[in-house]
């Protein structure tokens, strides 16, 4: 069940198979139909969710009651609300199965756990927050300096499969566009 979890890990850090086997047997695998919810708004969120299968997304409603996608995770990807896991508050947030999937939840007070007895896990998870990190900086920097064709194309290139996988009205709330730009952008072949 959490193999694909353990090679996600051994690409970061060496770990040892008995602190794989512990890992594994801290981690429960939830399936989830198409538009399912691991976390809605109002809820606290206390999980981290790595994708096995599938496609999930994080958003919220905004002011102007529409849906705006702050996050995507496809397999071998991370996904959840750490203000929520951090403050113990309610979450504004909202994570949705984008198409059938199961997911490997590590609960926090495990990934707690986990951390102070395996060292090896701590410097994987701190690895995954930077690259996390570093992704939002990414996006702030994208979404300040490319115009929104270009962030449209930057995002095509760079991560095709959602183009094939996901509607193109969530593609559209993700990069701060409309689903209609999108459509001209693609008819301009190019």
């Amino acid at each position: 069940m959490c193999d694909q979890l353990i090679t996600h890990i051994r690409k970061f850090v060496q770990l040892s198979d008995d602190e794989a086997e512990l890992i594994s047997s801290k981690i429960t695998l939830q399936e989830l139909k198409k538009k399912a919810f691991v976390l809605t708004a109002g809820k606290q969120c206390k999980a981290n969710y790595f994708v096995v299968k599938g496609c999930m997304r994080l958003y919220y409603i905004n002011k102007k009651d529409v849906e705006q996608i702050t996050q995507f995770a496809l397999e071998n990807w991370w996904i959840t609300d750490y203000d929520s896991i951090d403050s113990k508050r309610p979450s504004h947030f909202y994570i949705q199965a984008v198409e059938d999937s199961e997911i490997l939840v590590l609960d926090q007070h495990i990934e707690d756990e986990l951390i102070a007895q395996i060292p090896a896990f701590c410097n994987y998870r701190r690895l995954i927050l930077q690259k996390a990190f570093t992704a939002a900086q990414r996006r702030m920097e994208m979404n300040t300096n490319m115009t929104d064709e270009e962030r449209y194309r930057n995002f095509s290139t760079r991560f095709p499969d959602f183009n094939q996988r996901v509607p193109q009205y969530m593609v559209a709330s993700f990069l701060g566009v409309t689903p209609q730009f999108i459509s001209r952008v693609r008819a301009k072949k190019g």
